[in-house]
């Protein structure tokens, strides 16, 4: 389909108003869509921010008019310097490969990260460390899921140290791993790492009905949502909870976004939805209760009714 004129000037002006350009769907605060996340995900590890972001949901003619431009069918597109590179496949395929890498050329040199071992950390590695060469890979993925393991040390990658363990890390992670502290710690089920990482997005964190009473009991501030229907609600609720209705919805969304969210339903798997949708509105302290109020009856007050 050919371009009218006067859309073909303004999508000309958009790609060349800054070198990297992603049309995408939604914001690099808030990507709509998970292919538009992923690209997003990618560039920040090359060029943290210095790259423009053209939200194609608030244009319907920009949306299909990048399409007939580029004679690409989907969403996102990237292009560098005035060139198209490709949607997110190929922007990934590109980024694996180390292509992506040279195609933004001197803005995709990075420093090396820092990263903090603890003390317990340290000696827990330490026990898995041999004498055969290898030194603590550090990575995470586009979905911010991080992992350790031993190999010999990577070729072209950094090579860092922190309380006496040798570390390894690919370039194309610097950013994103930088400030990342490496935890030895018990848990509910047994000692193991906790990765802390500055730099992840907001995430819903689960919280066990132990947990949420004690928050309760201590009377920490937060706000705590019942997202089940007022029938089920009759039946058994929470003390001190509060109906998500529409109403209460749109309250709940003019709240500073530092506000202690907790999410609870019959058995966790709606107020899992409910909780990632306050996330993706900015809210950054998000949790949601697992097992639901069926596991708030079993382990903290048998008096609350089971249905």
């Amino acid at each position: 389909m050919s371009l009218d004129p006067a859309t073909k000037e303004r999508i000309e002006q958009l790609v060349s108003s800054d070198r990297v350009v992603l049309f995408m769907k939604g914001s690099r605060s808030f990507p709509q869509c998970g292919f538009s996340a992923t690209v997003v995900q990618i560039l920040e590890q090359y060029v943290p921010g210095g790259y423009k972001t053209v939200n194609v949901l608030s244009d319907p003619t920009i949306r299909q008019g990048i399409k007939d431009f580029s004679d690409w069918p989907t969403i996102p597109q990237l292009y560098v310097d005035g060139e198209f590179l490709g949607g997110c496949d190929i922007v990934r395929d590109m980024h694996e490969g180390g292509e992506l890498a040279q195609s933004l050329g001197a803005a995709a040199e990075v420093d090396p990260p820092t990263i903090t071992v603890t003390d317990e950390a340290a000696a827990a590695l330490r026990e898995a460390l041999t004498e055969g060469g290898d030194v603590v890979h550090v990575a995470v993925n586009e979905h911010w899921q991080h992992d350790l393991y031993l190999d010999p040390p990577g070729d072209g990658e950094f090579q860092l140290e922190s309380n006496g363990i040798k570390m390894s890390v690919a370039k194309a992670m610097a950013r994103k791993l930088d400030g990342l502290v490496i935890r030895h710690e018990e848990g509910d089920q047994g000692a193991g790492f906790r990765l802390d990482n500055p730099n992840a997005p907001a995430q819903v964190t689960p919280i066990s009905a132990k947990e949420l009473a004690a928050k309760l009991e201590a009377g920490e501030a937060l706000k705590l949502f019942d997202v089940r229907t007022p029938q089920e609600r009759d039946t058994a609720r929470i003390e001190g909870s509060v109906l998500l209705d529409q109403a209460m919805l749109g309250e709940a969304l003019e709240l500073d976004r530092d506000t202690v969210l907790v999410f609870q339903c019959h058995h966790g798997q709606r107020s899992r939805a409910a909780a990632e949708h306050f996330v993706q509105q900015g809210f950054k302290r998000v949790f949601n209760l697992t097992g639901g109020i069926d596991a708030w009856s079993n382990d903290v007050d048998p008096n609350v009714p089971k249905y």
